[in-house]
């Protein structure tokens, strides 16, 4: 863009100038760590929160990717909202639905599991400004058995642990391709 600046100085002396300003140039990251190379171990570690969940079967793998999404959401979490919306749409996630996430209490588009899901998530991943309240998970016990509210609640762990990572190591979003996912029971 090019802008056209005018002043007068106190001697009354009218300067003239032209600035360009490119709102389009990349503002430079911080330097990505590459976590999985550099510690192995440590990915492992998290990668098998993961496993653990998609073999337990007890979770629907599209409820799993918007409650993944909602809280990348909550977090900001760029890598992580790029590979959960991915995974999802491959899923056969709506777009609708995934354009209305932030606001799913407003819609009418998610499953009472999934709003439940969803409740949840939140309340997890805000956890230090406004603790879990007694009756929400009285009320998940109405939707969910015991087993699947532990899986479900390991889930929030995982994808918030992994947003915690990617964000503090940098990781760009973007170059993410969906696999071609199976879940057992799906």
């Amino acid at each position: 863009m090019l802008l056209f600046v005018q002043d007068v100085l106190s001697s009354g002396t009218v300067l003239f100038c032209l600035v360009t300003i490119d709102f389009h140039a990349e503002v430079p990251l911080a330097q990505h760590i590459d976590y999985p190379t550099i510690a192995p171990d440590a990915y492992k570690a998290m990668a098998g929160l993961g496993i653990y969940i998609r073999h337990s079967g007890l979770l629907e793998p599209n409820l799993l990717e918007l409650v993944k999404t909602r809280v990348s959401q909550i977090n900001r979490c760029a890598f992580c909202l790029d590979m959960h919306t991915k995974d999802a749409r491959a899923n056969g996630e709506t777009e609708q639905r995934l354009y209305a996430l932030s606001a799913w209490r407003d819609t009418t588009f998610f499953t009472d599991r999934e709003r439940a899901a969803l409740s949840w998530a939140e309340a997890l991943t805000e956890i230090s400004a406004k603790n879990v309240p007694d009756d929400l998970q009285a009320d998940m016990l109405k939707t969910f058995s015991e087993k699947e509210l532990i899986d479900l609640t390991v889930a929030i762990v995982a994808i918030n642990g992994w947003n915690r990572l990617s964000i503090a190591c940098h990781t760009p979003a973007g170059s993410y391709q969906p696999r071609n996912i199976h879940f057992p029971g799906a």
